[in-house]
């Protein structure tokens, strides 16, 4: 299985001390330079992400990637555009991407988006995580993590919480 992520994801589940999630249910995750130099970038000047560390498990791929067309990078961060452009290329089973215009922008282009409810969704139902709520309340509050009020209880709702 092949996953690309976005720095988000990785910085957030990391805070929360979820990030080994992202190996239980996908194994190695991928990533492109550009979303690896955000992640360090932020982990070195933000406060609340001050001293994360990616895990070894995440692999940084190298390849120079081309811009499919102007319009990706002009919509996007680097690192939303580089993941997108790396899932297309290494026709990646999944994108791990929070921000919706990157979503869309990457479903577009035939490519399966998961974001942190998602993951914390289908960690619940293998059984990884005994109750995501508590998650989510750490994403909120100490993340900053914004979701809507409908995502959450539509979250705890297929989790039966």
């Amino acid at each position: 299985m092949i996953v690309i992520a976005d720095t988000s994801v990785l910085l957030n589940l990391a805070l929360v001390g979820h990030i080994q999630l992202l190996r239980v249910l996908f194994g190695t995750i991928v990533i492109p330079v550009p979303v690896k130099d955000e992640f360090e970038r932020l982990a070195a000047t933000t406060g609340r992400f001050t001293g994360l560390v990616l895990p070894e498990w995440v692999r940084v791929d190298t390849a120079a990637l081309t811009a499919m067309d102007d319009e990706i990078l002009r919509q996007l961060d680097p690192g939303e555009a580089a993941a997108i452009l790396l899932a297309v290329k290494l026709h990646a089973d999944a994108v791990l991407m929070d921000e919706s215009e990157g979503r869309a922008i990457a479903q577009a282009r035939g490519l399966r988006t998961i974001g942190i409810l998602g993951i914390l969704i289908q960690a619940r139902q293998a059984g990884h995580l005994e109750a995501i709520r508590p998650v989510i309340e750490a994403l909120l509050s100490k993340a900053k993590f914004r979701l809507s009020d409908t995502l959450v209880n539509h979250a705890l709702e297929m989790c039966q919480e």
